[in-house]
């Protein structure tokens, strides 16, 4: 997922519970769904940061050659500026992108 061209916001916001509720019926649902697609999103992201700064990574065992560079530093500010993932995930939520699975309707639908 290009997490570039996500309209979350970067800053913590107040959401009607109202609108996060309607998509499920049950606002735990919603929640849970929300929290199960930030942790998608985090280790996505997470492993994305970590093939890219791996690119940098010395494998020296000398303490005193540690080496700043400007592109790493460049990287790590870019996702410490993007939208926190539970951001994201509500955003994605909200707007009807979030797929979601019962495990009970899929185990009536597989009796029937």
């Amino acid at each position: 997922m290009d997490y570039k061209k996500s309209t979350a916001p970067a800053t913590s916001i107040t959401r009607d519970l109202k609108e996060v509720e309607d998509t499920t019926g049950n606002i735990y649902e919603s929640i849970i769904a929300i929290a199960r697609r930030s942790n998608q999103i985090s280790s996505e992201m997470k492993e994305e940061l970590s093939n890219k700064l791996e690119e940098f990574a010395s494998y020296t065992d000398n303490l005193e050659e540690v080496f700043e560079n400007r592109e790493q530093i460049e990287i790590s500010r870019f996702y410490e500026r993007l939208p926190k993932p539970a951001s994201i995930a509500t955003e994605e939520f909200i707007k009807g992108n979030v797929y979601m699975r019962r495990e009970e309707q899929e185990a009536i639908e597989s009796k029937e």
